[in-house]
């Protein structure tokens, strides 16, 4: 079962510095594609904790606070004297002018959106990156988000670049290889963030390209032989892709030593249970189903709070893989389908200094009576680097494709309180809306979709006769990270063909709204 390692795909890292902004997550992503391991620590990291991660390159990240306030966060000094090449973003920049001394003050105009940066000035790291040249001038299309600005740059710098509100959008020290940004090169609405954090990490931080999906693959394949030794590890198997790349890379790994377990909660899409049972072939991974519809719902009760909703489901599907492991003797592990962004969400990354935007019931640990050791192989990746590791599994794109589903499933698309009929007039709704967007073609055009059943009653007439019944709300968005994501403007012709269906073949429902919520504000899920 052992594993020789080609390579140490960890050998060069960068290593973030979180102030505190729910896009540092961004950052990170945006690194990852430019295929060099990263990881975020909190902005008050001590010495020797940087020192031992011997990053070859720090990000200082965005954050909510000022600079101008008397009480801030600041990065550590020593970063500074390491003598690697250092780069801030947004409230990272203006940090480190204010730590190196320079000065930032409030802005007279603030800057939120797009803006058109012209590049004034030579740099390793802006030198031939542009979106356009007008009468010799550089011009990049970025996207700001910024009410202090950086009014005199520290001694070394250079100003790199401005806007016709910024005097100093960009600045640079070539010598010590510090940079910094008041823009956002890890959002998409900057052409070429990509580029510019490429040239960054690549090339002024000299790190190598390894971190790929058939590295990564190799990697973990590699760490889970070794922590699993001749052990059994129990899955919980939901149908979707993190789950299900697990289930993938772990059939890899420890082949029949792994069990999966597929659990119906009653708070699945329409026919889920038996399609998810469908898509796996059990001639190589065993795979056993529970339908623990009953147990759910009846803990769920009434419940109206989301944060109790998703506490109460979680903590059951607990009980139950703690109950399904007891059947096994030889198991030592839970694994689950953790990634990224649902620890982010929950602050669930040691130090974070994010705030909590909604709990994930596969985030946290086991309660200390479950003996069993977790295995998250995911826990460190984005949702569309784990797209990527499972094709290179060979997983089907039916699979690697189809849109998440939240663990709670539709417990946290019935707004407010929880009642059976309600999932059940949500489930009817949701089947059509997804139909409609296959057989119309959207359905791959979209990131995610889905109904959500609102508490509130309308009145509506049909064949004369008065109704006074629920709504249903659409969501669809497009994202390519779920970090931020715009609403789907999908044809008028698609939404008033699932409107007239609903209405018509999901008794008790007498309206259908869309939702034109971008995230930020909203989350994807409504709960």
């Amino acid at each position: 079962m052992n594993q020789t390692r080609s390579q140490d795909i960890h050998q060069d890292r960068i290593l973030i510095l979180d102030f505190g902004s729910q896009y540092t997550q961004l950052i990170a992503r945006r690194v990852r594609e430019t295929g060099v391991y990263c990881e975020i620590h909190p902005c008050d990291t001590q010495q020797q904790s940087l020192v031992d991660f011997a990053p070859r390159g720090i990000i200082l990240s965005g954050g909510p606070e000022s600079v101008t306030d008397a009480s801030t966060l600041q990065a550590p000094e020593f970063v500074f004297g390491m003598e690697i090449p250092v780069l801030g973003i947004c409230y990272g920049m203006q940090s480190m002018a204010e730590q190196l001394g320079g000065r930032v003050d409030k802005s007279g105009i603030h800057e939120f959106g797009y803006a058109q940066v012209e590049v004034t000035g030579c740099s390793a790291l802006l030198d031939g990156i542009e979106d356009s040249v007008e009468e010799g001038h550089r011009r990049l299309n970025v996207w700001m988000s910024h009410s202090d600005a950086v009014v005199d740059v520290p001694e070394g710098f250079q100003c790199l670049a401005s806007t016709d509100n910024t005097a100093i959008a960009a600045m640079g020290d070539d010598r010590r290889r510090f940079y910094g940004l008041q823009f956002h090169p890890e959002v998409n609405h900057t052409w070429q963030g990509l580029p510019i954090l490429r040239r960054f990490v690549l090339d002024i931080c000299g790190c190598a390209g390894l971190w790929t999906p058939a590295n990564i693959i190799e990697e973990i394949i590699a760490d889970v032989r070794g922590k699993v030794g001749s052990d059994q590890v129990l899955l919980g198997l939901s149908g979707g892709v993190d789950s299900s790349v697990v289930a993938a890379l772990l059939t890899r790994a420890i082949g029949d030593q792994l069990i999966c377990v597929f659990v119906d909660n009653g708070l699945l899409r329409l026919n889920e249970a038996d399609l998810v049972m469908s898509m796996f072939d059990t001639s190589k991974m065993k795979v056993v189903a529970v339908d623990a519809s009953e147990e759910f719902i009846s803990n769920l009760g009434h419940t109206e709070d989301p944060e109790d909703k998703r506490k109460i489901i979680g903590n059951t599907f607990i009980d139950i893989f703690e109950r399904e492991a007891n059947k096994y003797p030889d198991i030592r592990y839970l694994a689950q389908g953790t990634i990224y962004p649902d620890v982010i969400e929950s602050a669930g990354n040691k130090g974070s200094k994010a705030h909590v935007i909604k709990s994930h019931h596969n985030v946290g640990g086991l309660p200390e009576r479950i003996k069993l050791d977790l295995i998250e192989p995911l826990r460190e990746l984005f949702k569309d680097e784990v797209r990527r590791i499972g094709l290179e599994l060979g997983l089907s794109r039916e699979i690697v494709f189809r849109h998440p589903f939240p663990g709670p499933g539709l417990g946290v698309r019935i707004l407010g309180e929880f009642r059976r009929e309600y999932a059940d007039m949500l489930r009817l709704a949701d089947d059509i809306f997804i139909g409609e967007l296959r057989k119309s073609g959207w359905y791959d055009k979209v990131s995610q979709a889905f109904a959500v059943f609102l508490p509130v009653r309308s009145v509506g007439v049909t064949g004369d006769a008065r109704r006074y019944e629920y709504v249903i709300a659409l969501r669809a968005v497009e994202t390519v990270d779920f970090m931020t994501a715009n609403w789907a403007q999908l044809p008028y012709e698609l939404l008033d063909t699932v409107s007239t269906r609903i209405i018509n073949e999901v008794q008790g429902i007498s309206r259908v709204t869309y939702d034109i919520s971008g995230k930020p504000p909203a989350t994807i899920e409504w709960e």
